[in-house]
């Protein structure tokens, strides 16, 4: 990076964004350990996941809830909140039709998509855990003995699938009797299967909001799977109360540009994943915002999708991990209109994953500068596993 650009990054203020109070407890124990504790208390916070869902179906019906690139033509199709509720009740009463054994997990093997999202809401709705597999283990494993290991341990009654013949090879591995399969694009030849279509149209009768109304918060909502880098996945237990809880300590913590647009996230971290699919994806459904699924990765052959959707789609708010940025900013040295769309309504960047070098951290700062004439804060966490 230049010295001229360096001068730079030293003058411009940071954009305006709006930080928790810091009050902060500090107990010093006898043994040397230092906890700190936050003053603030937590806000109020929903009974359940689907409830955000009836929420903004019903305040802002036509605003749009999650978009994904489909077809030849690779165009966005944009679902509001209210045609989503429309869609998981339908749903909801399907899975309820099936007089299911209460509490058996709807499994998702797909990556992200409308149709996962919407059955997690219905799976949500009608008291059955979702539960998302890592595709990997259905599409890149030869022998799908993760696979196997997972179906075998939490034993559930209907599997979704985004393309049967994609998935095919998986699903024969499996032991698929008294399991229903649901597909959405296309069916496997030789596996019966409803098409989700289908069961998304199921007329709704009062046993929908019945079902809803006997979420609790201690129902088990999601089912997320640790990696398995250490043996086998294990099955980890997420209630309702714990994940809405979750999500409103995100939207109370989260630094926000006051001056931005309504939420927009343009995003990829797999939902199988408890920082794609609820840091990230349960704060978006209990504020209102939009998210764009972004089918690009960090990777190379990959990115070039994550920069098509950047110049369509300015975010609010935008994590990745370091390598993602890194590619980020190489494309956005050489692009202009790149830089004012990804920076105009930005008010933090986020990552994780690993540290992100300094000079990377500088040749972010200077395409934001360039393009707004303010610095954007960069925002991370770190967890322990």
């Amino acid at each position: 990076m230049s010295g001229n650009a360096a001068a730079v990054l030293e003058k411009p203020a940071f954009r305006r964004i709006e930080w928790l109070p810091r009050d902060i407890a500090v107990e010093q124990r006898d043994d040397g350990v230092i906890v700190l504790k936050s003053r603030i208390p937590l806000k109020a916070y929903e009974k359940h996941i689907p409830a955000s869902l009836a929420k903004w179906a019903e305040l802002a019906p036509e605003r749009i809830w999650l978009a994904q690139r489909t077809g030849a033509e690779r165009q966005w199709r944009k679902l509001s909140y209210g045609e989503a509720k429309h869609a998981v009740d339908g749903l909801t009463q399907g899975l309820l039709n099936f007089k299911l054994e209460p509490g058996r997990p709807i499994a998702i093997l797909s990556g992200n998509s409308i149709e996962h999202a919407l059955m997690t809401q219905a799976a949500m709705q009608a008291r059955h855990p979702a539960a998302p597999v890592s595709p990997a283990y259905s599409l890149m494993s030869q022998d799908h003995v993760k696979l196997k290991y997972l179906f075998d341990l939490i034993k559930p009654a209907v599997v979704m699938v985004q393309d049967g013949p994609a998935f095919a090879k998986a699903l024969g591995a499996l032991d698929l009797d008294g399991v229903t399969v649901v597909h959405v694009a296309r069916p496997c030849d030789g596996i019966t299967s409803i098409a989700f279509a289908d069961l998304a149209a199921t007329p709704v009768t009062p046993d929908v909001e019945a079902s809803i109304a006997s979420i609790t918060p201690d129902t088990v909502g999601k089912l997320l799977f640790t990696s398995g880098s250490t043996g086998m996945p294990k099955a980890v237990i997420n209630t309702q109360r714990m994940m809405c809880a979750n999500a409103a300590m995100m939207m109370q913590v989260r630094p926000r540009n006051p001056n931005a647009p309504l939420a927009t996230y343009l995003d990829w971290m797999p939902w199988n994943h408890t920082m794609g699919g609820n840091a990230l994806f349960n704060p978006v459904l209990t504020e209102g915002g939009t998210l764009y699924i972004d089918d690009g990765r960090p990777v190379p052959g990959q990115f070039d999708e994550t920069l098509r959707n950047l110049h369509e789609i300015s975010p609010t708010y935008y994590a990745n991990v370091p390598a993602g940025y890194a590619a980020l900013a190489a494309a956005m040295e050489k692009d202009d209109a790149l830089c004012w769309s990804f920076f105009r309504n930005l008010g933090l960047m986020a990552y994780g994953g690993a540290r992100l070098p300094d000079d990377l951290y500088d040749r972010m700062q200077a395409p934001a500068v360039r393009a707004t004439g303010e610095r954007i804060v960069f925002y991370t966490g770190w967890g322990s596993t």
